[in-house]
């Protein structure tokens, strides 16, 4: 299973991502992360969306999201070839003065921020490529990570 970033330019109507989100649940497609952001053009949005599947199912979503009468483009995008940004929060217990210094070595390699540090946790920031930020919350992991939020993929063409 591999992941894949969808950006769909729909038109601006109420209820449009209503339709494209019950269109991913009737067929039993899951998604793993949905933005929408205005355009240049008040009555075009772009939706990013982060799937997961195989090329068969990619290939059907394609295909179901093009048939909306909304939907005005749909592409896949290749994370190297486009820009594409997401931005994750992770609060890790950090009770001792070693554990919080190995997480600022973690938050360094991988260029992170810490936004907040106290003598019981630390919260990091991150913005990056979807991947770079998977690979980050896999070496986080290590640490007791009390919470964690995602926001969700903001892509572009080049």
């Amino acid at each position: 299973m591999q992941k894949y970033i969808l950006s769909v330019m729909v038109k601006n109507n109420a209820g449009v991502l209503a339709r494209v989100a019950s269109l991913f649940g009737r067929r039993g497609f899951n998604i793993d992360s949905l933005t929408v952001s205005a355009t240049t053009d008040p009555t075009i949005s772009r939706m990013s969306i982060i799937v997961t599947g195989d090329e068969a199912t990619l290939e059907q979503i394609i295909k179901q999201v093009s048939k909306l009468e909304e939907a005005l483009w749909v592409e896949h995008l290749w994370e190297d070839d486009c820009y594409c940004r997401e931005l994750v929060f992770v609060k890790v217990l950090a009770e001792t003065a070693d554990v919080r210094d190995s997480i600022r070595e973690v938050a360094e390699v991988y260029n992170a921020n810490i936004v907040e540090s106290n003598h019981s946790a630390i919260i990091v920031e991150l913005t990056e490529v979807p991947s770079r930020i998977d690979a980050f919350l896999s070496v986080i992991s290590n640490f007791e990570v009390t919470e964690m939020c995602r926001s969700g993929v903001t892509a572009m063409m080049r």
